[in-house]
């Protein structure tokens, strides 16, 4: 469908960062002259009037909202707040002035924190509500899930056209590898091949390895957030993985193995597991789109230990 794209003007929020760059890529790829990437030093997102600036200075037809105030477990943590405040306030306000500016269409995108800590297994869309978000992330959860809420209202009332996905855990090229604000799988490669260059006999891990995650690899996410954009015209939630679940302790094993440490995986238990289980129910998304993740989890991680120790004195860092 690159008719679809080739005459539109796309912003896309986030567009420099990590999920961004591929969709970018890809909106390249498909044939989009007219994208728009707006830099926070620019467009403070998280205040009204620099919005406003951005849907005045860029008069998109489409807008896609990847910006985030995000991190893993420990930089949840620390900035609940902060988290909770930046996350709701991006959102809430892209959607309020593109639908006050008649902005054709808005694609959202959630998290996989915004599930009920003990949701059902697989996470089904229609289970989203069915309790509170695991702890250490509800926050940053919820406000992210508030955009679904909005979405709803707004095509219910305005009849907007907002479109909401929630993607698992991504990871791939370019991905953050700050251990202090990673997420699980970069800052494992970056542990891991540390410890194996330096001859450690032991790396120490969060937790005690049982829970479960399920991971999608960048470019696949990039194409599912496009494909959803160009066919999907429904406020119900739309989720966005693979349907496959892996320990944490199975996780750091395939890892480890793909690098090369062949040194001990101790666990800290004083420190917080984070959410029991995640795994999603991706069937809505395929039979409505057609979308499937084309790599496997060992394919993915190949490619990206491979990029990492390509570019290991350029690593992209986020401090919060």
């Amino acid at each position: 469908m690159a008719s679809f794209w080739s005459d539109k003007r796309v912003v896309v929020t986030g567009g420099a960062g990590f999920l961004g760059s591929f969709v970018v890529e890809q909106l390249r790829t498909k044939g989009c002259r007219q994208i728009i990437v707006p830099r926070s030093r620019d467009y403070d997102l998280v205040e009204m009037d620099a919005v406003r600036r951005l849907y005045a200075d860029t008069t998109p037809d489409v807008l896609i909202h990847l910006a985030a105030r995000v991190g893993g477990i420990g930089a949840n943590q620390a900035n609940p707040g902060r988290f909770f405040y930046e996350n709701l306030m991006m959102g809430s306000q892209l959607i309020e002035i593109g639908r006050q500016r008649g902005l054709g269409k808005l694609v959202a995108i959630g998290t996989i924190c915004a599930y009920p800590k003990f949701a059902p297994i697989p996470f089904q869309e229609d289970d989203i509500w069915a309790g509170y978000p695991e702890e250490t992330n509800a926050p940053y959860g919820l406000a992210k899930k508030m955009m679904l809420v909005q979405s709803q209202a707004y095509r219910q009332q305005y009849g907007f056209n907002s479109i909401v996905l929630f993607p698992v855990n991504l990871y791939g090229p370019h991905d953050n590898f700050d251990l202090q604000t990673s997420h699980v799988i970069p800052a494992l490669i970056r542990k891991c091949v540390e410890a194996r260059d330096t001859g450690a006999s032991e790396i120490v891990l969060w937790g005690d390895g049982t829970p479960t995650r399920e991971f999608l690899y960048v470019e696949d996410a990039a194409e599912g957030i496009l494909l959803a954009a160009e066919q999907y015209d429904d406020s119900r939630p739309l989720n966005l993985g693979t349907g496959e679940e892996i320990s944490i302790n199975g996780l750091a094993t395939m890892i480890a193995t793909e690098v090369g440490y062949t040194g001990r995986i101790a666990w800290d238990k004083t420190k917080p597991n984070g959410q029991p289980r995640r795994c999603l129910d991706v069937s809505r998304i395929k039979q409505t789109i057609g979308f499937q993740a084309k790599h496997t989890l060992r394919d993915g991680l190949k490619k990206t230990i491979a990029w990492f120790h390509a570019h290991r004195e350029t690593l992209r860092e986020v401090h919060f």
